[in-house]
This record gives structure tokens, sequence and C-alpha cells, in this order.
């Protein structure tokens, strides 16, 4: 990727934090909340599994309901992320019940923006997610997000996920990035906490991941409404 800049057209004013494109060499992105509209997976997992698992095995609601503490339970850890894992555990096609719902997989408001000025522009772009492989099977075929990324790094491949600082040692393995010259973007704050801790200079948040839901307050980071409000004013921008 390439791409030149005037000296007075990088810095991005964001109140309390202030981007200066100059300065980064890397880009990491989440997918899920971040790139894609959460609204998909809130509903899959709290709302269509539930309900179908309960269907297929003939159940109740208590075991409704009690699979969406289960699931809320796994928050965080591989588990959660991971569609072989729920596959095995409820007996259940998970890919084929995401597949039921899967008109509801689509890009955030300007992503797709973005990540056109990114290809334009100066930085390396990596989809750094806790999405699992056969996730990432199902979704990037229907987004067309691999087009504008240089590479792609789950936590499924490292063993770790992005709330665990193993994840970002084993990530700069894959692919080396400069802490101080990157900028990650994720809507989990605790995923962006274990990405300060890493030392990772520039981080910034999502204040409405899920289209469906309120919007959130960041209060330990810089949350984005839209990802033109970090991009240089378009009269000034060179690609």
């Amino acid at each position: 990727m390439g791409g030149s800049f005037c000296r007075s057209e990088v810095f991005v004013d964001l109140g309390d934090s202030m981007i200066d494109w100059r300065a980064i060499d890397t880009v990491l992105l989440d997918m899920d909340g971040t790139l894609l509209d959460l609204h998909f997976d809130s509903h899959f997992w709290l709302e269509h599994l539930p309900r179908r698992y309960v269907e297929l095995h003939q159940l109740g609601e208590a075991e409704r309901l009690a699979l969406r503490e289960r699931i809320i339970g796994e928050q965080g850890t591989l588990n959660w992320y991971s569609l072989k894992y729920w596959s095995l555990e409820l007996n259940v096609d998970i890919v084929a019940l995401k597949r039921e719902v899967q008109h509801l997989i689509g890009l955030r408001g300007d992503a797709l923006d973005f990540l056109n000025w990114l290809r334009k522009a100066h930085p390396r772009v990596v989809l750094a997610t806790n999405a699992d492989r056969a996730s990432l099977d199902l979704k990037l075929p229907l987004t067309g997000l691999d087009d504008y990324l240089d590479a792609i790094v789950s936590s499924a491949d490292v063993g770790e996920p992005k709330e665990e600082q193993a994840f970002w040692h084993a990530l700069q393995q894959i692919e080396p990035f400069d802490p101080e010259r990157t900028l990650f973007i994720d809507d989990n704050p605790h995923v962006l906490e274990s990405a300060r801790q890493f030392g990772i200079r520039h981080l910034l948040g999502i204040r409405q991941p899920d289209s469906q839901r309120p919007e959130r307050e960041l209060i330990d980071f810089t949350a984005l409404d839209r990802f033109a409000d970090i991009l240089p004013p378009e009269e000034t921008r060179h690609g």
C-alpha cells in the first residue's frame, strides 16, 4: 500500500486523542462489532441459537434460558468464539444454524469507505479477530473484507483470545509490528485494555457496535461514531 500526504493533512483531532497518520505503519482491525455490525452475532448467540437448540432437542423455556446464561458465561474465552466447541457441546450444526440468519451479516456504516481509504494509504492492514476460521469462512465471502486486508490472524490460530497477553506476543511473531506505530480499533474494552498493556499506542473503540442496541460509553478509550472521524478531510486527501 502506498500514499502521500502533505504535512498539514495528516493530523486528525479526536478531542483527547489525535492521530498523526504519518506515525502509523500498521492498522490492526477487529471484525465483529468494528468492521461488521454486531447485530448478527448478538441475535444469533442470544436469540436464534437458544431458540433453535430447544426446538431441535425438544426442550423447554428453562433450558433455553439456561443456554443463554451458559453462552454468556464463556465470554472472553476461546470457547466463546469457537463454533466447533458449541457444535460438539450442544450437538447441533452451528454453521448451518448461522446460515439460517446470514442475511443479518453486514458491514458497519462507513467501514467500506475506511477500508478503501486504507488501501490507498500507507499502513499495513491486519484483521486481528477472535472469530474462528469457521466464522471467517462464513463471513468473508459475504462481506468481501479479505479484499482489503494484508493479513488475517485469528485467536484460534494462536490458541489464545485477544483478551490475553499471549495473543499479542503471538501476533507480533506472525505479523511483526511496532506497538508505538500501530493503531488498533476494537469494540471490546477488555480487548483494548489487553492491547494497551501490551504497549500498543493508538487505541480506539466503537461507540455503537450493534446497530440495534444503544450506544455505549467507553470510559478509558476514545470511541468512534464513524470511521470518517479519523480520516483527513476529504478535500485534502490524496491517494
